[in-house]
């Protein structure tokens, strides 16, 4: 069986590898360039133009696939296996269903790269993408800090740690029926963990090592064999202190 799902796992690491790999090359040139041969998003949102928007987009769309793919590999694993049990072109299906649910992720970018523009504009982040308001870094982890208590938290979390359960309750026949279970997946996670993805504007957009500790979080929220109530809630916990820490140092300062 497992022999059986090597090509599956194999595409999804590769696509995870040169995901991360793009971002380390982005940082890589962040921090070595001179200023005078990079590209920085501008600082006016009016001066903004379809470029820019294309790159902070494309920015945020590999950046989701690199944080949000590996999380997603036991759901994709569980569904490759349901199609091979059913012979149902399990490949093909399978990589129907990851792009499905990505595609969510990438829907979403369009909202962080609006955010984002909308923070440069209000000098909320500088030219670098890095975090200059303590109001918004500290507003940020509250957010996130509070969610994770919400029940809404809890419910896209405990679907996201069952994959055979939402195979069970939502399987549907057809191309069509693998890009809406794909799609509801992809929301479903997307309820789980869009607030954690918002840090990333507290901490600097392209801190690397803050991306890997998300990326972290949400696969041990998402694979820990605790029940979902309990890491809601210490995560939520976390992020409230951390944000407090952060407002009593800085806020102050």
């Amino acid at each position: 069986m497992f022999k059986a799902q090597t090509p599956v796992l194999g595409t999804l690491l590769a696509v995870i590898l040169v995901a991360w790999g793009w971002l380390f090359h982005q940082h890589w040139q962040q921090e070595s360039l001179p200023m005078s041969q990079m590209w920085m998003p501008p600082s006016d949102a009016a001066a903004w133009r379809f470029t820019d928007f294309a790159l902070v987009y494309n920015m945020w769309a590999v950046m989701m696939a690199a944080m949000m793919l590996p999380s997603a590999i036991p759901m994709i694993l569980a569904f490759h296996r349901v199609c091979q049990q059913r012979a149902k072109a399990p490949y093909r299906l399978s990589y129907l269903f990851s792009l499905a649910y990505l595609l969510v992720w990438f829907l979403f970018s369009s909202v962080l790269t609006l955010l984002q523009w909308q923070f440069h504009g209000w000098s909320w982040l500088s030219p670098m993408m890095d975090n200059q308001s303590t109001a918004l870094a500290v507003g940020v982890l509250f957010l996130a800090g509070i969610y994770q208590f919400l029940p809404v938290k809890n419910a896209c979390l405990t679907h996201c740690k069952s994959p055979m359960g939402f195979l069970l309750n939502e399987w549907r026949e057809g191309v069509a029926g693998v890009l809406i279970m794909g799609l509801r997946h992809g929301a479903t996670c997307l309820g789980c963990c869009w607030a954690q993805m918002l840090i990333m504007f507290a901490v600097g957009v392209m801190n690397l090592p803050a991306m890997a500790l998300i990326t972290l979080l949400v696969i041990v929220e998402k694979w820990l064999p605790v029940k979902a109530a309990i890491i809601c809630k210490a995560g939520g916990v976390i992020f409230l202190v951390w944000g407090a820490l952060l407002w009593a140092f800085q806020g102050s300062s």
